[in-house]
């Protein structure tokens, strides 16, 4: 193993291997650095690949216990095993972190075991997983660590009834009670796992609807079809104490405009407040690299910091914390590091909710157009009024178009629906390729499917809907 490379990657998780592989393959000599025993980050080892598998185990044992009957599908007596579940979720995981490992040695990548730490710009110093230090020298380094769960003060995590997304996706029986601080996306789909399972949850959300930062209408409808799936919201609420004791956790809130104070019982609580950009430890401060106000670091346009030869990516830079982004960002960069053109659009950046029935947007709200001075028209078409929607019986939600009004250039697209995490990907497609609503309203649209009602709210946009 050599200890000078072009590139090295702090970090391995979804933009960290991925910049490796992408380095690899233009022939610079690559080299990552990562402390966990395999690869993938939190993405794969913690968060959105065991969470999916447990959100899809859990919908099917749903589906079986409670929707089989309106099929004419008789299913009794159905039960479900948390252990087998828990095991087969941790297969999924040991398969995918092993396929990195794989690609890894296929392009000819050294994975450093241990933490990294800059010594100078172009020197870092590995404390080793198996003790002892490394030294390497880097032409060029990637910093790509991630990010880490936040907390709120006075709130003690201990992964056993004071949970982090970590703890929950590892609890050991189903809770009675769940309380879930914090309304975003985490929180909403570990909350799901843990309700279908049978838990009471509680989901207590600062701002007035849950999932902040989503469109207005979206957040609201959302919300009450979370009510109606059993979920308690409470909304424009604070925690304002955590306590806890042998068997159970009190969880105190209260009003944010001020008001009396509740006091609820839990099994478990889950904090899911966020989470923060991983920049300690590193050694930042030691070759001066410029960070903001939220502890991220600043960059240029193509990933390179104040620092020549240091560049950064995903979770440790501004933006939207999601995986897909810290990949494009990570193959832009070790582009840009070749003397290529590494490019990310980060106004079409798709995200979702995996929940049921999902959430998916891609570019601007409403509010945000607003706010901004932009006029524009609006398309809706509900998923009440979609044929393959009305015969698979999972008609909750819509599909809104908001269009440019002079230019129909399209500007945003909000989902909820059964399937709305694959049909976000032609509402990315299109605003890549600039499409307005009439492109979108001329594309001919297989029959029947969801995606019938993309169209349609294109056709909305000038108020020309077939269907409705």
């Amino acid at each position: 193993m050599s200890d000078t490379y072009d590139v090295v990657i702090i970090g391995s998780g979804p933009g960290g291997y991925v910049a490796a592989i992408r380095a690899a393959q233009l022939g610079l000599k690559t080299a990552c650095i990562e402390k966990r025993e395999t690869l993938g980050g939190t993405c794969l080892n913690v968060g959105c690949m065991p969470s999916k598998a447990l959100l899809h185990a859990s919908h099917l044992y749903h589906e079986a216990a409670h929707d089989f009957a309106k099929y004419g599908i008789k299913a009794t007596g159905v039960k479900f095993d948390l252990g087998e579940m828990m095991a087969a979720k941790d297969k999924t995981v040991s398969g995918l972190t092993g396929g990195i490992e794989f690609l890894f040695k296929k392009n000819k990548i050294d994975w450093i075991k241990g933490a990294g730490r800059f010594t100078g710009k172009d020197t870092i110093e590995v404390a080793l997983n198996d003790g002892g230090t490394q030294t390497i020298k880097a032409k060029n380094t990637i910093i790509a660590t991630g990010s880490d769960v936040a907390s709120l003060p006075g709130i003690e995590i201990d992964e056993k009834q004071i949970v982090s997304s970590t703890g929950a996706l590892e609890l050991p029986k189903v809770p009675k009670h769940l309380v879930v601080i914090g309304g975003g996306v985490i929180g909403l789909e570990l909350g799901s796992v843990w309700a279908r399972l049978g838990s009471d949850v509680t989901v207590i959300e600062f701002m007035h609807q849950v999932l902040p930062g989503m469109d207005g209408e979206v957040r609201k409808t959302f919300g009450r079809i979370l009510k109606k799936q059993g979920m308690t919201l409470k909304l424009s609420s604070k925690v304002t104490g955590v306590e806890k004791l042998k068997s159970k956790v009190k969880v105190t809130y209260e009003p944010v405009k001020g008001g009396d104070s509740v006091t609820i019982d839990a099994d478990t609580v889950l904090v899911s407040v966020g989470r923060r950009p991983y920049t300690d430890g590193l050694g930042l401060e030691t070759i001066g690299v410029e960070m903001d106000d939220r502890s991220r670091i600043k960059i240029n346009s193509d990933f390179s910091t104040n620092v020549p030869g240091v560049w950064a990516i995903g979770d440790v830079v501004e933006g939207p914390m999601l995986a897909h982004k810290a990949e494009d960002e990570g193959v832009a960069c070790a582009e840009n590091i070749a003397g290529l053109t590494g490019y990310v659009n980060h106004d079409v950046i798709p995200g979702v909710v995996y929940t049921f029935p999902e959430v998916a947007s891609v570019g601007k709200t409403e509010e945000e157009l607003k706010d901004a001075g932009i006029a524009f028209t609006a398309g809706k078409f509900p998923f009440t009024a979609n044929s393959r929607a009305k015969a698979n019986q999972f008609t909750d939600g819509f599909v809104k178009i908001l269009a440019d009004k002079e230019t129909d250039r399209v500007l945003g697209i909000h989902i909820i629906g059964a399937d709305a995490g694959n049909m976000i990907a032609q509402a990315a497609t299109a605003m890549e390729f600039g499409a307005s609503a009439e492109d979108i309203a001329l594309t001919c649209h297989a029959h029947p499917t969801e995606t019938e009602a993309m169209k349609e709210a294109a056709l909305a946009v000038h108020g020309r809907t077939i269907h409705m």
